[in-house]
This record gives C-alpha cells, sequence and structure tokens, in this order.
C-alpha cells in the first residue's frame, strides 16, 4: 500500500522546489497565488498554465524582433505571469516595460520564462 501512495505522490504532487517549499517565493509558480486564481480546480489550473506556457512563449519570440513595440510584450507578458503567480517573470518583463530592452534584461526573461516552462511541464506530467 505505501508503494501505491508513493506513485501517487510522484504523479500528483508538486515539483520539488531547491529553495524549500511552502507558499513559494523561490518557485517560479507561486502555486497558492495560482490556487486563489482558479479557486482551487485542478484542471482549471492545469489550461491556466498551459495558456500561459504558449503565451509567454510568443512573447518573447516577439521580443527577439526589432519592428516591435518591445515594451508593449512585455507588459502583456507581465499581466500574464502576474495572474498565475509567476513572480520571477513579472519581475524581469517589468525591467524592460520600464527600462527597455538590452541583452541582459531579454536573457533574464528568458530565464525567468523557461524556469517556469519548466515547472509547468512537471506539473502537467502523466
Amino acid at each position: 500500500m505505501t508503494w501505491v501512495m508513493a506513485a501517487i505522490n510522484i504523479a500528483f504532487g508538486a515539483p520539488e522546489v531547491e529553495n524549500g517549499c511552502g507558499p513559494s517565493k523561490a518557485s517560479p509558480i507561486d502555486m497558492a497565488h495560482l490556487a486563489t486564481q482558479t479557486m482551487g480546480d485542478k484542471a482549471l489550473e492545469v489550461e491556466v498554465l498551459q495558456l500561459f506556457a504558449k503565451q509567454a512563449r510568443n512573447c518573447l519570440q516577439s521580443l527577439g524582433q526589432n519592428d516591435i513595440d518591445h515594451r508593449a510584450i512585455a507588459h502583456r507578458l507581465k499581466g500574464a505571469a502576474s495572474a498565475i503567480g509567476a513572480f520571477n517573470v513579472v519581475k524581469a518583463a517589468g525591467e524592460i516595460e520600464n527600462l527597455g530592452t538590452d541583452a541582459t534584461r531579454i536573457s533574464a526573461v528568458t530565464l525567468a520564462v523557461i524556469e517556469a516552462e519548466h515547472f509547468i511541464l512537471k506539473l502537467c506530467r502523466v
């Protein structure tokens, strides 16, 4: 029976985060914030996270283009990240929105999005 519980914890548990657990300032996604936003609906959480991952990837691609309003793209990414509790993405996108783009800021937002995407992939594993 214990192996069954272990399998359930592996399949449905949140991914481990390096700096501890709990409402997570260290986690790429604040699960407590997300649960509040989705009223605890796990299926909705998965759907919203997958939509965010797709939108975040599109925003990153847009930030790589020259003839585009980078601040508007960063603002869109910041809003989407804020809604799901991806506060590292919020911070990095806010830097671009407020200070403009440069290689360091683009790298920071890219890293934050990739960390959030990896976290989302671990959560959505079957």
